[in-house]
């Protein structure tokens, strides 16, 4: 089993949470002693996971950033769908997908995990090209849904978005010029789903945007013209979940 390093609270608490049996060892920072850490330490003996005391500069040396709050773990990785046929053959009931174009931020990947973990939907796709992979910083900033949410990566998006089309999944972009808002878009049906988000200030790429089915654009009501790609996920996945509970 290939492992690999994640670090932060929330990411390596999830860990211990849903598969402690893939933490190999728990690194922590022998300066920190507050009650967060001792409940992470004690967490990790609980769950016959051995935890080793390091100085901090270690810690930021394993993981290439000192933002690690003092503690880092090695990990294999866990069994999550990583192609699209065994995410969509897995699928019960109508899919949803958030779909990612032009993504190079790991903060913003990352984000985008946790938003799309939250709202219930099915997996991340992403070219993989053109793209940020799923990192140490990502998972951190993921708060533990890179361990529960598949992150997909494909070679041709636009033939993936077809792939989705045959398999009675509407594609839905979004755009700042669509004539359809997201609130004006009916997610009510039996269909499944896949949201379309861009980057921000560049958008969806052509080929993408001519392969969705429609487009819709998030209303904006204030000053600032576009919003961060985690913020329009959350509203976009979070509106068609909606929809679908009323």
């Amino acid at each position: 089993m290939k492992s690999k390093f994640i670090f932060g609270f929330h990411a390596v608490t999830a860990r211990l949470r849903h598969e402690a049996a893939s933490v190999e060892e728990i690194y922590v920072d022998t300066g920190r002693q507050d009650r967060r850490m001792l409940e992470l330490i004690s967490a990790a003996k609980g769950a016959g996971v051995r935890v080793i005391p390091v100085d901090e500069l270690r810690l930021a040396n394993m993981v290439g950033t000192r933002r690690h709050q003092g503690v880092v773990a090695k990990a294999g990785e866990i069994s999550l769908a990583r192609n699209l046929d065994e995410l969509l053959d897995a699928i019960e009931g109508p899919a949803l997908i958030l779909i990612l174009d032009g993504i190079t931020d790991p903060h913003n990947l990352g984000a985008c995990l946790r938003v799309a973990d939250g709202a219930g939907a099915h997996a991340v796709i992403a070219p993989k090209d053109r793209a940020v992979g799923l990192n140490a910083t990502a998972a951190k900033v993921a708060s533990g849904a890179a361990d529960t949410m598949p992150y997909i990566t494909v070679t041709n998006l636009a033939r993936t978005m077809r792939e989705l089309k045959e398999r009675n999944i509407y594609v839905v972009g979004t755009s700042d010029d669509a004539e359809k808002s997201l609130y004006q878009a009916d997610f009510t049906g039996g269909e499944g789903v896949a949201l379309v988000m861009g980057s921000e200030g560049e958008g969806i790429r052509r080929l993408t945007r001519d392969t969705c089915d429609f487009l819709v654009s998030v209303p904006m009501f204030g000053s600032v013209e576009s919003l961060n790609v985690s913020v329009a996920s959350g509203i976009c996945l979070y509106e068609a979940r909606r929809q679908r509970l009323v």
